[in-house]
């Protein structure tokens, strides 16, 4: 097994403790909670999560999904989840390997999978994550630039901008009614990320979100399931648009270069 496929492994599974966290995340922030007490407890009976029964997937998956005192259900996105980011610091990892911009790109992979969540909950990107994430965001590639030069950075500083004004102006240009303020907020923090990786992840991921969010629209009313005036989360659909630069920006923008060429 190779090095990287070594450190993919051993970061899915902190990955699995960190998508444990992102529950407590999803589930508190919203309501205005601390994530850090009280400690966890079922939502039916209240009772505290013992230490045992709090073991990424393999709790969920003794207790048979259900609270070890009441037998209340548990839902099964706890799981899920976890395995969400274990799945994604794992391919993250093995992507770009054991390399300076690495943290940068596994903390983007963890927020970016509680602003989803968060946002198909509760219709709205909280500026508690997503503020502090820019600032963790700049330090991280600040000691990436440290380690592995400061090349990078025009194009990240000019990605931020591009994505930070383009959403900005269809904010303000529709007077708040396109998407939200949080979209707005959360967009410098992804043309960031994504410059530093280069144009054709910045680019790849700014489109693939929209292209991304109007899939999901034009679907939903195809089977129902919204209206031309609904209010479609738009958090996710830019946050897979981001992942699909972070994937597949440099080879899709090599690849249109080159019928250019």
């Amino acid at each position: 097994m190779s090095p990287d496929a070594v450190a993919a492994t051993f970061l899915a599974l902190g990955g699995l403790l960190i998508g444990s966290f992102l529950n407590v995340v999803v589930h508190r922030v919203p309501a205005g909670k601390s994530v850090v007490r009280p400690g966890s407890s079922c939502p039916n009976c209240e009772n505290p999560v013992r230490p045992r029964d709090n073991i990424p997937v393999l709790s969920w998956l003794l207790l048979r999904g259900r609270c070890r005192d009441c037998a209340a259900p548990i839902s099964a996105r706890y799981p899920l989840v976890e395995v969400g980011c274990a799945a994604l610091f794992f391919a993250i990892t093995l992507r770009f390997g054991v390399s300076p911009v690495l943290p940068a790109l596994l903390f983007l992979a963890a927020t970016g999978l509680a602003l989803a969540l968060i946002d198909l909950d509760v219709r709205r990107l909280p500026f508690e994550i997503s503020i502090p994430g820019l600032g963790v965001t700049v330090v991280l590639l600040a000691l990436a630039g440290l380690a592995d030069g400061w090349s990078p950075v025009a194009v990240a500083l000019l990605s931020a901008a591009a994505w930070f004004g383009l959403y900005w102006s269809l904010w303000f240009g529709t007077g708040g009614r396109g998407m939200g303020l949080g979209d707005v907020v959360l967009a410098p923090t992804l043309g960031l990320a994504l410059g530093w990786l280069g144009w054709g992840p910045s680019l790849v991921g700014l489109l693939g979100g929209f292209g991304i969010g109007a899939f999901v629209g034009v679907t939903l009313m195809v089977i129902g399931r919204a209206g031309r005036r609904s209010q479609i989360p738009f958090g996710p659909s830019m946050l897979a648009g981001a992942l699909l630069g972070v994937f597949a920006g440099s080879a899709v923008w090599g690849a249109y270069l080159g019928t250019l060429a």
